[in-house]
């Protein structure tokens, strides 16, 4: 779970001055927040590709990257990272973009590496070491490798597609990667996803010649940029300012985008397959209210978990002709709490975080519509504080499928034992098993019922291709058994 940005400016000035990207990236970083609040950082290049600067830091954006760094960041191409860890730690040494000498190459990515130590122990053996745990230094490693296989110096369009390919050949798992070097002595911003396009990456264009990429189409908004396309499964796209991009098409598996950007985690203003994930979410809670209506669910008001199932709330309210109400406020200045040593102080943080308001709730049969549930942890906590304001009944209503495999592409969901849905079923949902699910589901969270969509249902709403193995099982990108032990020891060791 993390987000990038790459910019590359527009032509130099008639002075010969070139654009600094730095502040900008600064900027689209912050409407990039929500995908990752561990570190963050900034790194830009020269016009002649032979001067590197970095800024990199721990916490949010603004906490990371002050106004003093971004003066010691000039150069007309640069790359932005924020971070939320899947693999490695939260520290400065995992934080991106990464660099390599040799060539000299920029890189940050979105997504899940699966194979890392196969790639460790490759690249080993060719004297080649890591200094972080992070799983896009490897991929990094790789592609500046096989870059300087093809030639030592004055690297080509030809050759940084050929080091793509041998990327693609290697390196398993989800990955939108964004990069930035000297391609036929140019400045070149290099745009490349994995052949399911499993994670999601932006193109963008501005009047001045400027181009961007990023992880959602939020940080075009922020710059000005026009949203232009978003490159296909396995897709090169080479930018140059001023000049129209090179797209080439390398081995694309079939489209399998992440169904949980929408569901969960892009931002409801969020562009993504020419439509809106808050369109998505809409479409999501018109399907929940039918499933409810189905069941018989009868409610007083209908009320969102802030801020991500806001969307479908309201079509649930809509679709139901019930009132829709605010029953939580969310403290969106609380930060991090730390970890709370005993039932009380936990309640007191999520307090801080999701205060109730009492008049709404009190003597109300309550629909609650939430985006998920993973481990149930933080929701077992917003029942209890209905309960303890005086709710007549609590009828939860989720605007997805039951959460029963983890994901090994880039999504903090945990291991398969950590998962709330998993203790009461086997895996499969057939005939009666969802209502049996959700009634023991129910009877743990203590409310008068539970309701997930089908994962039908989520395909009749979403429509298109998907990877939705977080629901349904079917990795796209098969995970050799090795490879998900290591990430779930990872995992557990966090």
């Amino acid at each position: 779970m993390c987000g990038f940005v790459g910019v590359i400016g527009g032509p130099r000035t008639a002075e010969g001055a070139s654009h600094a990207v730095a502040a900008e990236i600064h900027l689209a970083l912050q409407a990039l927040q929500h995908r990752g609040q561990d570190s963050a950082g900034i790194a830009t290049m020269s016009q002649d590709g032979r001067r590197f600067a970095f800024r990199r830091g721990l916490g949010q954006v603004s906490q990371a990257i002050g106004e003093g760094d971004l003066a010691a960041l000039p150069g007309p191409l640069g790359l932005g990272h924020v971070r939320y860890p899947t693999v490695g730690r939260g520290v400065l040494e995992d934080a991106q973009p990464f660099f390599y000498r040799q060539p000299g190459v920029l890189m940050a990515h979105n997504g899940n590496i699966t194979n890392v130590g196969a790639l460790e122990e490759a690249l080993a053996e060719r004297s080649i070491h890591l200094m972080s745990r992070c799983d896009v230094e490897p991929a990094l490693c790789v592609f500046s490798d096989a870059l300087m296989q093809a030639r030592p110096a004055g690297h080509r369009t030809e050759d940084a597609l050929g080091a793509l390919r041998v990327v693609q050949e290697r390196v398993r798992g989800s990955y939108s990667l964004v990069a930035g070097l000297l391609l036929d002595g140019e400045p070149t911003l290099v745009v490349f996803r994995d052949p399911r396009g499993i994670r999601p990456a932006m193109v963008g264009r501005r009047e001045d010649g400027a181009w961007i990429a990023a992880s959602e189409s939020v940080s075009l908004d922020a710059l000005g940029f026009q949203h232009a396309f978003e490159p296909a499964p396995g897709e090169v796209v080479l930018l140059r300012g001023g000049r129209e991009p090179e797209r080439h098409a390398l081995t694309s598996a079939g489209a399998a985008p992440c169904v949980f950007e929408a569901i969960y985690f892009a931002r409801p203003d969020a562009v993504m397959s020419d439509r809106t994930v808050y369109e998505a979410r809409f479409a999501l809670g018109e399907a929940l209210a039918a499933r409810l209506r189905e069941k018989g669910v009868e409610g007083d008001v209908v009320m969102p978990v802030p801020d991500t199932a806001r969307p479908a709330a309201t079509a649930v309210a809509e679709a139901l002709h019930l009132p829709l109400r605010e029953g939580f406020i969310k403290n969106r200045y609380s930060g991090r709490t730390f970890i709370m040593p005993d039932a009380l102080t936990r309640k007191a943080a999520l307090r801080l975080k999701l205060n109730p308001i009492p008049r709404e709730i009190a003597g109300r049969r309550v629909i609650l519509v939430d985006d998920s549930i993973v481990r149930g942890t933080t929701l077992r906590r917003v029942i209890e504080l209905m309960d303890d304001v005086g709710a007549a009944e609590v009828h939860l209503a989720v605007h997805a499928p039951p959460v029963l495999h983890p994901c090994f592409y880039g999504i903090d969901m945990s291991t398969r034992d950590e998962l709330f849905a998993r203790r009461f079923t086997d895996g499969v949902l057939q005939g009666e098993a969802m209502a049996r699910l959700e009634a023991a589901a129910a009877a743990n969270l203590g409310v008068s019922s539970l309701t997930w969509l089908t994962v039908g249902a989520l395909d009749d709403a979403m429509g298109g291709p998907r990877c939705a193995a977080c629901f349904d099982g079917v990795y796209p990108e098969p995970i050799p058994a090795a490879d998900r032990a290591a990430i779930e020891a990872d995992r557990r060791a966090c």
